[in-house]
């Protein structure tokens, strides 16, 4: 059990508040909830009452918010997991959320991986791609799928077209070489294909 030490409106929503527990912020809630629970500072609440309120009063508002927060562009769950707790709704309304965006196939970990490791191939290595998908709360597994999408000459190419804007203008020389090679593998290219986009890169020197 916590008490409620705060109630404060929310400076974007006025139809909104945000509860405090314990000195703590804990959620956002639409006031009318508020008012006919008869919430108040000194109340004293168990987590689990007030993420059932929370939930009930908000679930469709807050699917709302996560189908317009991917309208621009597609997201993981984690993504939007972390959009809405950051928006102040429980997790108790994320979980309902993201289940019912899978439902309606609006989420979908696997082909979001699958695509972003696409797009990304043509300017980043593997490594790097295997590392931002994790980072977005893609599973390894979905992650190594990704990865199986991408050919080793797929990634030659791309590590290639880089060196070449890299070493544009420069001198052809083993410092700059040495420092091209650093520069593919901070890309997160392996070595072996840091070294055969360098071996191109030497043949079309020749």
């Amino acid at each position: 059990m916590s008490e409620i030490t705060a109630i404060t409106p929310q400076v974007k929503d006025k139809t909104r508040c945000n509860l405090y527990l314990d000195g703590r912020f804990c959620c956002g809630m639409k006031l009318e909830v508020v008012v006919k629970n008869r919430l108040k500072v000194g109340t004293v609440i168990s987590e689990e009452r007030l993420s059932a309120l929370q939930l009930e009063s908000e679930k469709q508002t807050a699917l709302d918010k996560a189908l317009t927060h991917i309208s621009v562009s597609a997201k993981t769950e984690k993504q939007i997991r972390d959009f809405l707790l950051k928006k102040g709704y429980l997790s108790a309304v994320a979980d309902y959320v993201i289940e019912k965006m899978r439902g309606y196939n609006f989420v979908d970990d696997g082909e979001y991986a699958v695509k972003y490791a696409e797009e990304k191939s043509k300017t980043k290595g593997k490594l790097l791609i295997k590392m931002e998908l994790r980072a977005k709360g893609v599973s390894d597994a979905d992650a190594e799928r990704a990865m199986d999408g991408i050919s080793g000459e797929e990634q030659i190419e791309a590590a290639t077209k880089i060196l070449q804007k890299y070493l544009r203008g420069k001198e052809i020389d083993t410092a700059t070489l040495q420092k091209a090679y650093r520069y593919l593998l901070s890309k997160g290219f392996d070595y072996e294909t840091a070294k055969n986009a360098l071996a191109v890169i030497k043949d079309l020197d020749d």
